[in-house]
């Protein structure tokens, strides 16, 4: 499993403004600094975290609703999502414009992280 380092996020969020616009900068890094071990994270021998669709989702959400960066929030999340489903062999298939939307709705409506693994999920296909 690729898990993505807080660096990695940093760059996602870094090449994201620089195409889209908005303001470079990190309000808090130690919330960066923790998804480099939140989605590996074990208890009790066990991981908490099942699939790499729950794994995706917490990048999501973390980065989504946890804001982390002074601008982009809600771009650099979803992408970082996606790109570590990429990594570990996993496409979106989502509809133009359906994943920004979702982005929307997770900052809106803070749905479970099951739900946001759910939706990953259903618009996702192995590569």
């Amino acid at each position: 499993m690729r898990y993505l380092s807080a660096a990695q996020i940093l760059l996602i969020h870094s090449i994201l403004i620089d195409e889209y616009g908005g303001s470079h900068g990190v309000r808090d890094m130690h919330a960066l600094e923790s998804l480099e071990r939140l989605p590996a994270q074990t208890a009790f021998g066990k991981q908490l975290y099942k699939t790499i669709f729950l794994k995706a989702a917490l990048y999501a959400r973390n980065v989504i609703t946890g804001h982390p960066f002074i601008d982009g929030n809600k771009r650099a999340g979803i992408t970082a999502a996606l790109v570590f489903l990429e990594n570990n062999g996993y496409r979106i298939t989502s509809r133009e414009g359906e994943v920004g939307r979702y982005a929307i709705r997770i900052a809106r409506t803070e749905p479970s992280l099951g739900k946001i693994a759910a939706w990953l999920k259903k618009h996702s296909r192995k590569v």
